[in-house]
């Protein structure tokens, strides 16, 4: 069952200038970077009232976010949900006629599986949903 809005991503082609607005300009706290290699990205999260907002970045210049940034540009990425059985969720909702970017949930930042609903499945937005496995 979704718990909680856990992070709203944001595409970022500078990351370093990305986290100084968000550290200094905006006075958010920083909890740091962490490479998703799965997914080629680089991530920074900014803890915030319950929720995070995420910068995602290519990691090393290459991965799908590259191709993204190309042709949609720097903005908001996708909204993650937090579940309590990311498995049971899939199932629910591909048995609602969901489509979903992969076939199974991978794994993802902060000790998490991860798994996307395709933009057309929800209005134009991708959706993440994310599952904690590893409390950090």
């Amino acid at each position: 069952m979704i718990v909680a809005l856990d992070h709203i991503a944001i595409a970022v082609p500078d990351l370093d200038k990305s986290i100084s607005r968000f550290l200094e300009d905006f006075g958010l706290n920083y909890e740091g970077l962490e490479s998703v290699t799965a997914a080629k990205t680089s991530t920074a999260f900014f803890p915030i009232d319950g929720t995070s907002i995420e910068l995602v970045h290519p990691l090393d210049g290459e991965g799908p976010l590259v191709g993204y940034l190309e042709k949609y540009g720097p903005g908001l990425h996708h909204i993650c949900f937090r579940t309590d059985d990311i498995d049971a969720d899939v199932a629910r909702l591909k048995d609602k006629g969901y489509q979903f970017l992969t076939d199974e949930p991978s794994f993802g930042a902060h000790g998490t599986r991860v798994i996307f609903i395709h933009p057309r499945s929800c209005d134009g937005v991708l959706i993440e949903l994310n599952e904690v496995v590893n409390d950090e």
